[in-house]
């Protein structure tokens, strides 16, 4: 049985700027031309599995990585999750509504984890630039609605600026789309419309800092969580990465990956992309925040109920009601948990684009292979690994598209020559 997360909770941020053009999903959604993504010095710990040849004059690199154990007894658990995705752009606004202030941070599709560091700062910074959020005192009551990683991120900047008195509200704090997304550092499942490309460009800049200062040990608040993992794409076009090399990130390598059975595949590899273990990175982010802001389950159904005058907006799919967002979509994926692998063979990543297609819903789906190291929380040692993936616009529980699964499945076994 698939796990399905909900989807329609007005309060639990599921992975935007308001008025900004509609889109659609297009392969640019996907990859997002070059929208924030992963860099920084790569960790001689964190080195690509297997010796790189040493190329001549004209051969590639060859890079030699093992593929996962994908027999039926080395799968896990098959995830349903739900992106919020906001046609033309996330909305990352501010506005004042009677006597309250609502700033607005939600819509940013697959790439929450890639935004949220960043996107919080520019958040509170817009906040803090306004003539309203200006004369906000430290120690006023203040709520964020959402308790995924976008609301957590939020009520971890708070914090940091010395706001003493934040509660997140939400419906529920478990089983997330946070916890369950696959935690590869780049610009998937969203839209960006190009005058607002620069803005989130930055934003993903902030938030690959704050990654890599966990993955090397030099941010204080979190021990866990991030790390510098080699990550490889079929062209440096479809990483989304490209506008963050010399800014965070070193240049592409192309290479020849062996996968040690005969298949090999023509990629370039980013050595300093970044991995996020998302399931123990929401247990991180809850851990610092318990004793430091207030958490209340509580669904919010409109922004006039809650009693403070500032409210910050984190709410994913959810925003799309409590805002009456026509642009709101979710976006549905699917991913296979693994076991029982051999958690030396992997330490990498790849991302890869394939055809579109229609699932057994007649929904349009754009297919990818994506596999990376992650590791849920109290699972044992060998318990690694996530495969991937789909992007269903529209897809919600209603239309699960069980389907799915097996064809995810053979994309990757195929992508890796196994029979």
């Amino acid at each position: 049985m698939a796990k399905n997360p909900s989807t329609n909770d007005a309060n639990n941020e599921n992975e935007s700027t308001k008025g900004n053009p509609s889109g659609s999903l297009t392969r640019r959604t996907l990859i997002a031309g070059g929208v924030a993504a992963a860099g920084a010095l790569v960790l001689a710990a964190c080195a690509p599995v297997g010796t790189p040849i040493l190329p001549s004059s004209t051969a590639r690199a060859v890079r030699k990585l093992t593929p996962p154990r994908l027999d039926t007894a080395y799968l896990g658990e098959e995830v349903l999750c739900y992106r919020p995705m906001r046609r033309g752009a996330p909305n990352m606004s501010v506005e004042t509504v009677g006597s309250q202030i609502i700033a607005h941070n939600y819509g940013h599709g697959g790439s929450g984890w890639t935004l949220a560091p960043g996107a919080a700062k520019y958040v509170v910074d817009l906040v803090e630039d306004t003539e309203q959020g200006n004369i906000v005192s430290k120690g006023e009551p203040i709520t964020v609605v959402g308790a995924g990683v976008i609301g957590l991120f939020t009520a971890y900047e708070l914090v940091q600026r010395g706001y003493s008195n934040v509660t997140v509200k939400a419906e529920g704090f478990e089983n997330l789309t946070s916890h369950n997304a696959a935690g590869l550092l780049a610009p998937v499942s969203m839209d960006n419309a190009p005058e607002f490309q620069a803005i989130i460009d930055q934003i993903g800049i902030d938030a690959y800092r704050f990654y890599a200062a966990v993955a090397k040990g030099e941010q204080p608040d979190f021990a866990a969580g991030a790390k510098i993992v080699p990550s490889y794409f079929e062209t440096r076009e479809e990483s989304g990465l490209e506008p963050y090399v010399g800014a965070v990130m070193e240049p592409a390598k192309d290479v020849d990956v062996d996968f040690g059975n005969g298949t090999t595949r023509n990629m370039v590899v980013y050595d300093d992309g970044i991995f996020i273990d998302t399931a123990v990175m929401m247990e991180e982010l809850r851990a610092h925040l318990d004793s430091r802001v207030t958490f209340v389950e509580e669904k919010v159904t409109s922004f006039a109920d809650l009693p403070t005058q500032l409210v910050f907006d984190c709410a994913g799919l959810g925003s799309g009601a409590l805002n009456d967002d026509a642009e709101m979509v979710s976006v549905q994926g699917h991913l296979i948990m693994l076991k029982d692998q051999v958690p030396a063979d992997m330490e990498y990543m790849i991302l890869v684009y394939f055809a579109e297609g229609v699932t057994e819903a007649n929904q349009k789906v754009k297919r990818s292979f994506y596999v990376m190291p992650k590791h849920l929380p109290e699972t044992g040692v060998n318990d690694i690994g996530v495969v991937g993936g789909t992007f269903v616009e529209g897809g919600t529980p209603e239309t699960p598209n069980l389907s799915e699964f097996a064809t995810l499945l053979q994309g990757a076994k195929d992508y890796y020559g196994i029979a």
